[in-house]
């Protein structure tokens, strides 16, 4: 069995996190980023701040302090055919832009394990869910054509639980981790390619961190299952949360979205729960809603779909929208969801009038 591997992470914003568990483990990682970052990275590394439960500071992780050893290219760089794991960390409407796509159609073809690390499970990753039609939910997506030439059981999901910032007092390689919790991640189809999820498991469980106080257990954990559902858990968050960060013409914190009608939280947090189980998890799968409801005390920012419409975004990630369509095809609907798709649709419908106006 290998203990070192290279892995590539498509997105150096969110990808540094899981970058950084990696790095502790002295694995070889690229980061996929725009040529600004990729320059800052390759001369000063990325650094990490991360609470610690019963600690009044952070810590701050620097990656050129790990064992591993990190570097960052542009996407017309990279041969996919290198690593040993893919990490598909960018919000789901990047992966349509120039030079994203073609690399994108390249690890496709590589059929190098991906583990995409998105709100936006991947559409070759719907097509995983027993007795779903994955053709009839396309239209979630902002360009469902680049899924297209994915083998689905080289494709699994790891929910982006943990929550994270760019603090923009801070340089583009710096990363604030709001909310520490777990990533998890489902199986793949092969057996090799879950002894590597396996491995970096352990790895990342073993990481202790030298602090004034000794040693010290780093949070934010991989945790692998053997259940497609388990990734899922984060649907009910997405959605009593982060979309309803979206208001009619602005934006509120995700704490104001879930605590200020915590009736209606838990009602759309419990539908989105029964979607699931109609889909195929178990409840033990998922989050009940009052661990999550107390999480969302902390978070203090509107959600970043909402702040990506308030700055005038053409296209978000549509796991409202996804959420909505795999419900349909259960022979369920709930009005707060249907409101929500409706409000989504008319802010991106806004703001690309506003593109449109402006170019004429």
């Amino acid at each position: 069995m290998m203990s070192h591997y290279k892995i590539l992470i498509l997105g150096a914003s969110y990808g540094s996190l899981l970058a950084s568990k990696l790095l502790f483990g002295g694995h070889s990682v690229t980061l996929v980023c725009l040529p600004a970052e990729a320059d800052l990275i390759n001369s000063e590394g990325f650094r990490v701040r991360m609470p610690i439960r019963g600690r009044a500071q952070p810590v701050l992780i620097d990656s050129r302090d790990l064992p591993g050893k990190v570097s960052a290219m542009g996407a017309a760089d990279v041969n996919p055919a290198d690593y040993d794991l893919i990490g598909l960390a960018m919000q789901e409407p990047q992966y349509g832009s120039p030079g994203v796509r073609e690399l994108l159609e390249r690890i496709a073809t590589s059929r190098v394990p991906c583990m995409s690390i998105m709100n936006m499970p991947p559409l070759p990753y719907i097509a995983r869910l027993p007795g779903i039609d994955a053709n009839a939910v396309k239209a979630a997506y902002t360009d469902p054509s680049v899924w297209s030439a994915f083998d689905s059981g080289t494709l699994t999901l790891c929910s982006p639980d943990p929550q994270a910032i760019r603090p923009p007092e801070e340089k583009v390689n710096f990363l604030h981790v709001t909310l520490p919790t777990n990533f998890k991640v489902a199986r793949f189809d092969n057996e090799k390619s879950n002894a590597i999820l396996r491995d970096l498991e352990q790895g990342i469980d073993a990481i202790r961190m030298d602090t004034p106080e000794g040693k010290t257990e780093v949070p934010v954990k991989l945790r692998f299952h053997e259940s497609l559902f388990v990734p899922l858990a984060k649907w009910p968050m997405l959605l009593a949360g982060n979309y309803r960060c979206v208001t009619a013409d602005g934006m509120r914190t995700a704490q104001e979205a879930v605590h200020s009608d915590l009736g209606q939280s838990r009602a759309v947090y419990d539908f989105v729960v029964d979607v699931c189980i109609a889909l195929g998890a178990k409840r033990e799968d998922l989050v009940p809603f009052d661990k999550y409801a107390d999480a969302a005390k902390s978070l203090a920012r509107p959600a970043s779909v909402a702040r990506a419409l308030t700055n005038g975004a053409p296209n978000v990630e549509r796991a409202d929208k996804l959420v909505q369509l795999l419900a349909k095809q259960k022979g369920m609907s709930h009005p707060v969801v249907d409101e929500i798709v409706a409000l989504v649709d008319r802010r991106l419908e806004a703001n690309r009038q506003k593109i449109k106006s402006a170019a004429a």
